[in-house]
């Protein structure tokens, strides 16, 4: 059975945050990483839960939603950079290429990036293909910043 192909950029959505928009797939990296802003830990019946915002404004994407999920772990994850930080991970469903599936995403600040999401190789691996030399609706990644 032949696996659906991804391109290096792909339209997704997060449905648990009411969230829409082009994120990076990127083999690289090991766990996916949502942009988020403000991140406060909370309880909620004896749960750790993180509360965050993800505010992420350029010329692809206006996103301004704040959101909350439980907590899956907290873990050292290390940037392109190779700098490394303590992140807070969460569980939530990832749609993409006609597909839903839960996934485990890191909240990072990614600001400076071109896209609010970075789709890492366990959200994907089994699942699909990836062929980076199709962007998704012809978007070109001329930048460095992710």
């Amino acid at each position: 059975m032949t696996k659906p192909v991804l391109g290096y950029i792909e339209h997704i959505t997060l449905p648990d945050f009411g969230i829409d928009c082009y994120a990076k797939v990127d083999t690289g990296a090991c766990t996916s990483s949502l942009h988020a802003d403000h991140i406060e830990p909370f309880k909620r019946n004896g749960e750790r839960w993180v509360r965050f915002h993800v505010q992420f404004d350029n010329d692809h994407h206006t996103l301004n939603q704040v959101c909350e999920a439980p907590v899956v772990a907290r873990r050292i994850i290390a940037s392109s950079n190779g700098q490394r930080s303590s992140r807070y991970i969460i569980r939530t469903t990832l749609n993409a290429a006609g597909d839903s599936w839960p996934i485990e995403v890191s909240l990072s600040n990614r600001g400076s990036m071109k896209y609010p999401m970075l789709i890492g190789r366990k959200a994907i691996a089994g699942r699909f293909l990836v062929d980076v030399s199709q962007p998704a609706d012809s978007l070109s990644d001329d930048s460095n910043n992710d």
